[in-house]
């Protein structure tokens, strides 16, 4: 597995990344340095409430509003979304969804990700709260010039 996503809705399972594993319970994490893990809220409020072993990655894709989930998690480089200027992964508009890189992102082939905007396809659900899986796509599945993968 590349990656992991945790508290992924089941409705978004199909538009995950090949080699992600949609998990649904900690333990799944446990035992494993995962290359990127994607974190949503629900996800960090788990976290936050048990005792067993943090997960640990290379990458952690996680809320800038839930700051205090890395001391629950092993992370290498942390890459923050949301809606705040200071996320790295952000949506610069919500009525015609646009996915904006704020700052350089790693990509697990090795290449960086500059900063720049991608306009969005249709999606199954409204845009903010699908940024975990939009940063799974992006920073995994190959990128064509302007389009988001």
């Amino acid at each position: 597995m590349n990656a992991a996503i945790y508290d992924c809705p089941r409705e978004w399972e199909y538009l995950l990344p090949p080699g992600t594993l949609r998990a649904c319970r900690a333990e799944e994490l446990e035992g494993w340095v995962w290359p990127l893990l994607a974190l949503t809220r629900g996800a960090c409020r788990v976290l936050a409430e048990r005792s067993g072993r943090a997960p640990a990655c290379r990458v952690l894709l996680a809320p800038g509003d839930c700051p205090w989930v890395l001391s629950h998690v092993k992370a290498e480089t942390v890459i923050a979304w949301g809606l705040s200027p200071r996320d790295s992964l952000t949506l610069s508009s919500l009525a015609e969804p646009v996915l904006c890189v704020q700052r350089a992102l790693p990509r697990l082939d090795g290449t960086g990700l500059d900063p720049q905007e991608f306009p969005l396809p249709p999606l199954p659900a409204p845009a903010e709260g699908m940024l975990p899986l939009l940063g799974l796509r992006l920073l995994q599945m190959p990128l064509t010039e302007g389009e988001f993968p």
